[in-house]
């Protein structure tokens, strides 16, 4: 009797990790696009920052983007099961913030430029504490991870009504820790190519042409990241709301081609100029 109930014990624990593996593998190519906009928002986040320093910033984001997953796949599963209407709403402000964020970004480089220049001496010395730029990268990385996060927990957990409450949350915990890992240590690499390319630069014949190469495609490659970031803000909040908001819903089905996306990224822009406009007269309403 002992030995059956052994054997049927891990018969349904091998159920329920095969459905844990299918279900992750779902959910993983449904927030795939989500994958590439946290990927290049995150990395955006980390350009300006020193050599010896980038890594350190990569790490403390992720150690927060922990922090993030830690708190959002139990309120997930708390709000799914007391409050599921609740999910849409705080989807919501999460895609207004992100377009207020890509909004004023754009805002400020262009109208205070000599206001947001950063004093990068301050970080050429790896022994010193956090500065003020690197404590705004980092926080800014860690609220945009935030929202990302909290958007691929809920494409995923809107995959899972059907499943049991264990073989959710145990989906929930794999995508958090694959996304996390993924996410930043791809960005680790990418913000390590200009050193790599130095350090073929010193080697001879090819691999020193590869490495004059790398540097001059790495900075070209996290511009480019940077503007893919800024662009990413705009389609992925102005997606949310989007899909959120009946009307702009229905009206983005009559569209084909790229316009579907293309109507996104307006939405986010014109959402994310509202949005700076209510804080705007909000801060000045509050100073008076």
């Amino acid at each position: 009797m002992a030995g059956t109930s052994l054997l049927t014990l891990i018969d349904d624990i091998a159920t329920i990790l095969d459905d844990v593996a299918v279900l992750s593998k779902v959910a993983a190519k449904k927030t795939s696009g989500v994958l590439g906009d946290d990927l290049a928002l995150n990395a955006e986040q980390v350009t300006g920052v020193s050599a010896d320093r980038e890594i350190p910033v990569v790490m403390a984001v992720a150690k927060g983007s922990l922090i993030n997953k830690a708190i959002l796949v139990p309120s997930a599963l708390l709000i799914s099961t007391i409050a599921p209407f609740l999910i849409s709403p705080l989807l919501m402000l999460g895609g207004g913030f992100l377009c207020f964020e890509g909004f004023e970004k754009i805002f400020e480089k262009l109208f205070h430029k000599k206001d947001h220049q950063p004093d990068l001496k301050k970080l050429t010395h790896p022994e010193l504490p956090l500065d003020e730029m690197e404590k705004t990268k980092i926080k800014g990385a860690v609220t945009t991870d935030f929202i990302l996060s909290a958007e691929i927990i809920v494409i995923t957990l809107g995959g899972l009504a059907s499943v049991n409450f264990t073989t959710r949350l145990m989906v929930l915990v794999s995508i958090s820790l694959i996304m996390t890992i993924g996410v930043y240590g791809l960005v680790a690499l990418i913000v390590k190519l200009d050193d790599f390319g130095l350090y073929l630069q010193k080697k001879n014949g090819f691999r020193q042409i590869l490495g004059r190469c790398l540097l001059v495609f790495a900075p070209l490659f996290m511009k480019g990241l940077g503007i893919a970031g800024t662009i990413a803000m705009f389609l992925v909040g102005g997606g949310i709301l989007a899909h959120a908001l009946p009307f702009l819903h229905h009206y983005q089905q009559t569209l084909t081609g790229v316009m579907p996306t293309l109507f996104e990224g307006f939405v986010g822009i014109v959402a994310g100029g509202l949005v700076l406009v209510v804080v705007t007269l909000a801060k000045k309403i509050l100073k008076k």
